[in-house]
């Protein structure tokens, strides 16, 4: 485990002169699971500017464009992106982030607070194992499982749990309290349940996120 102390289309090869932009283009989540993670081994080879990014002992690719507030609260597993633009607020409270995890251009993630008898508190916040949150995603949900695709333009609302084995739509608003239960899709604002899942999810986001990583290099 790593402690950090420094401060939309499916993916498809990029020809840009701006290392950040390239390296955006790549990190996109895909629309729906029915074709996109079949397809991981058609994956196309990204090379971003290594000056542009700390790469870390374990594996981590944290932009320099970010904005990782609190960084001492920040601890990412290992062989995890945060790409340009993303915001980070560990000053409110312990972030905890899994191995293979995708955080994509312009997200932003926030640990939800919770009012109690005697004041406010903001509670920390655990992401788990391959977990890719999509371009412009808002994410304030108590916990998120393991192997979970959270679309672009997503906003997840406070206290939100959300299970093992779990797809949100772009653009679907999921509302604060939300309990996903595994294996499911949600979409729509607010978000409802659309589709069940089959078992083979969990090893398709797997095999996606890993050769996302693996084709993430820097040049």
């Amino acid at each position: 485990m790593a402690s950090l102390a420094a401060a939309p289309a499916a993916p498809g090869p990029v020809q840009s002169a701006d290392p950040a932009a390239t390296a955006a283009a790549a990190l996109r989540a895909p629309r729906s699971t029915s074709a996109a993670y079949t397809s991981c081994l058609e994956l196309p080879t990204v090379l971003f500017d290594a000056a542009a990014y700390i790469c870390t002992s374990s594996g981590n690719n944290v932009s320099r464009q970010s904005v990782l507030c609190g960084t001492s609260n920040i601890h990412l597993h290992g062989k995890t992106i945060i790409a340009a633009n993303s915001v980070l607020r560990g000053d409110l409270s312990h972030i905890r982030i899994g191995r293979y995890c995708i955080l994509s251009d312009g997200c932003v993630v926030r640990p939800t607070g919770k009012r109690f008898s005697r004041g406010f508190a903001f509670i920390p916040m655990q992401l788990g194992n391959y977990v890719c949150v999509g371009e412009r995603s808002v994410v304030e949900a108590a916990q998120i499982g393991s192997h979970v695709m959270i679309g672009k333009d997503c906003v997840i609302g406070a206290r939100c749990i959300i299970r093992d084995c779990c797809e949100i739509v772009d653009g679907s608003v999921l509302a604060p309290g939300t309990v996903m239960p595994p294996f499911s899709r949600y979409a729509g604002s607010p978000a409802r349940l659309v589709e069940e899942l089959p078992g083979c999810v969990q090893e398709e986001i797997k095999e996606f996120l890993v050769e996302k990583y693996r084709k993430f290099r820097p040049k």
